[in-house]
């Protein structure tokens, strides 16, 4: 791929692999969000009736999806689920996947991909490295996730440098999840969009979760440090405008559920066009019009 074609650089794989490593020790303080998602993922495999010898999780905090399948009915269908490439998991695509093509039957990615500079071609390497009618479960954090935050901080910021810089991701939008399975080759692209609001007791609060998670500031370039007059007037607009009654204020995660599958032939196909039994009208009940009245 030449520069000219290549995604631009959004992310700071360095920058992005510290924050993780900074939060090992606290993420299980805040690793609801994480289990949540971990724990849908092992129940929408409880209706699939097929096995799936070989499992690799790329989430970037692996382990989660194991012990969520564990504990469901679809625990003795998947085989022993396998932690991906650390990297590959905490700054996807930035290198290629090391999965041979063809070589997996399940890839669950779970809260990680929206760290990917280019998504689309981060799905097309878990859609090579799955067997034919291969499964990819993924999750990713919408475009509405911290939109309370990112309001505040920008304004803050404005308020007491005069200027400000992008400090929350952008994430993709849920309405796009289906066209981006498809381009990356994925059959039967399903998504499915969860909103989840959290209360916290102040912004700092839900702060000190962000960094847990491994979640804060990971974009390229130079950051000015977010100073502490910036962050209390933050939090003093936070409270301003998105706490509820009893002082509490509130944080919108929106996550985006996306499955796909390898194409396999012998996957439902749509009808070829004028292969059709039935007359649209027909099928609708209602008179067709000729224009002759």
């Amino acid at each position: 791929m030449s520069s000219s074609s290549a995604p631009p650089r959004l992310f700071d794989p360095v920058r992005r692999a510290a924050r993780l490593t900074r939060a090992r020790g606290l993420f299980p303080k805040a690793d609801f969000l994480h289990r949540r998602v971990a724990a849908d993922a092992a129940d929408s495999l409880a209706a699939i009736l097929r096995e799936f010898p070989a499992a690799v999780d790329l989430s970037p905090h692996a382990g989660l999806f194991a012990r969520a399948l564990a504990e469901g009915p679809a625990a003795g269908r998947v085989g022993p689920v396998e932690a991906g490439d650390p990297a590959w998991r905490a700054a996807p695509a930035h290198q290629p996947l090391d999965r041979a093509p063809g070589s997996t039957d399940l890839i669950v990615a779970l809260l990680g991909l929206h760290w990917a500079d280019d998504l689309p071609g981060a799905l097309a390497q878990i859609r090579r490295a799955l067997r034919p009618d291969g499964l990819f479960l993924g999750a990713i954090f919408g475009a509405g996730t911290l939109s309370e935050l990112r309001q505040v901080l920008t304004e803050a910021e404005l308020q007491v440098r005069g200027g400000a810089q992008a400090r929350v991701s952008p994430f993709a939008d849920g309405y796009d999840g289906a066209a981006l399975l498809q381009r990356a080759g994925f059959a039967l692209p399903v998504v499915d969009v969860d909103t989840v609001v959290v209360r916290y007791s102040d912004a700092f609060a839900l702060m000190r979760d962000l960094r847990a998670m491994g979640e804060t500031n990971a974009l390229a370039g130079p950051v000015r440090p977010l100073t502490r007059e910036i962050a209390a007037r933050a939090a003093s607009l936070y409270a301003e405008r998105f706490a509820d009654a009893d002082g509490r204020v509130r944080a919108t995660f929106e996550i985006i559920h996306l499955a796909g599958w390898a194409p396999h032939e012998s996957q439902q196909k749509p009808l070829a066009r004028g292969s059709a039994k039935m007359r649209l009208a027909d099928a609708l009940g209602v008179k067709e019009q000729t224009g002759e009245d």
